[in-house]
């Protein structure tokens, strides 16, 4: 087994009106938009799941949440992350550190880094300063949408 592995996910959803934009796990307060998806649309929280799955060649969580399943229609991102969490723990890896990026051109998400930074940790079980946090805009080149962005390093236990 090696010692550590490195995972990668990326994840976008397209913005309407009348939704809820949910990401890492925390609420948006004043969104105007939210993402549409057939689960709640939580991109971070998505691409943190591929970056787990990837990191041990498990697949993407397309493969165990398809989005043509009526059982997954609203679902919790945060149980989509656990089940990720879930199948590293159960080859014998653990998250060591997360870094993310979420693109998002409105609403500005700097006051809420903390927040969002703090629920990952407590989802993935790591201290608050493994969870790197970025935030970038798309300079207006795609105002519709919000995409996600992570590596993730697993070491074994």
């Amino acid at each position: 087994m090696l010692p550590y592995r490195i995972g990668y996910g990326e994840d976008a959803h397209r913005l309407e009106v009348g939704r809820r934009l949910v990401l890492g796990g925390v609420e948006i307060p004043g969104a105007e938009r939210g993402a549409v998806a057939h689960s709640d649309g939580d991109a971070a929280l998505h691409t943190l799941s591929d970056a787990l799955l990837s990191g041990l060649a498990l697949g993407d969580i397309g493969q165990y949440f398809p989005d043509t399943d009526p059982r997954w229609a609203g679902l919790n991102s945060a149980d989509i992350l656990a089940r990720c969490l879930d199948l590293v723990r159960g080859r014998g890896y653990v998250p060591a550190n997360v870094a993310l990026v979420i693109t998002l051109d409105r609403p500005k998400l700097g006051a809420l880094r903390g927040e969002i930074a703090r629920r990952i940790a407590e989802l993935m079980q790591l201290d608050a300063g493994e969870v790197g946090v970025s935030f970038k805009t798309s300079e207006g080149l795609a105002p519709d949408h919000v995409q996600a962005r992570a590596a993730v390093l697993l070491v074994w236990a």
